[in-house]
């Protein structure tokens, strides 16, 4: 359904995304942001769902500032690898990859208003996005990993935000996922009986039921601020 295209952004960086659009008049325009996986046929699949649903969808790769070209499996060593470019891009000066979001955003308004998505740590990137850049009206991440540490937790969304966390995930305790959600009062938060990467139905760690209940709250959640 959809297409890599080349997106510039403000400092001159150039960086594929892959879009995908709906078969009619978009409900509006959605940027996807990746795992530590890169844009691969999991992420794909999950812009073309939701342009399945009447959404312009970008899905920018977010390691293409570190490494051009990831597309990573779910094995142990891509796990590792995966780690390592976060790291990698983690590590940038200021502003780092936030201006390849920023540029993504830019794109998906000519679809109208515009949320954002991300899994893992695009679920991290989607919540500084939400607080940091320009153009958004909803936000939803995915166990973002690193978003309820302290240094995110003090941080002010300027759209509406809703947060879709696991119980069992041992990358993000339950203990902090309280704490954020405790200073967080505006952020509607959603745990789910599950593990870390429930989402991807190409993770051991794929939950369907905690998956299928997380999309409908996220599709009604952009269905009421981007339409």
């Amino acid at each position: 359904m959809g297409a890599f295209v080349e997106l510039t952004a403000a400092d001159g960086a150039r960086f594929p995304a892959y879009v995908a659009a709906p078969a009619g008049t978009p409900r509006g325009g959605l940027v996807v942001l990746q795992e530590i996986f890169g844009v691969n046929s999991h992420i794909r699949s999950v812009a073309d769902g939701y342009a399945a649903e009447g959404y312009f969808v970008v899905a920018p790769s977010t390691f293409h500032r570190v490494e051009a070209g990831v597309e990573l499996g779910y094995t142990e060593a891509d796990m590792g690898r995966g780690f390592a470019l976060k790291t990698a891009v983690e590590t940038l000066p200021p502003p780092g990859v936030m201006p390849d979001i920023q540029a993504a955003i830019d794109h998906a308004a000519q679809a109208g208003k515009v949320g954002i998505v991300g899994y893992c740590w695009g679920g991290l990137l989607t919540w500084r996005a939400a607080c940091e850049l320009n153009g958004l009206s909803a936000a939803v991440p995915y166990y973002g990993g690193g978003m309820t540490s302290e240094a995110e937790t003090i941080r002010a969304p300027k759209v509406p935000v809703l947060a879709h966390f696991g119980d069992q995930d041992q990358w993000i305790p339950l203990d902090t996922i309280e704490r954020f959600r405790g200073a967080q009062s505006s952020v509607e938060v959603h745990v789910y009986a599950a593990h870390h990467g429930f989402n991807c139905d190409q993770r051991g760690s794929y939950d369907e039921a905690a998956s299928t209940l997380a999309r409908e709250r996220t599709l009604a959640f952009f269905g009421r601020h981007l339409g």
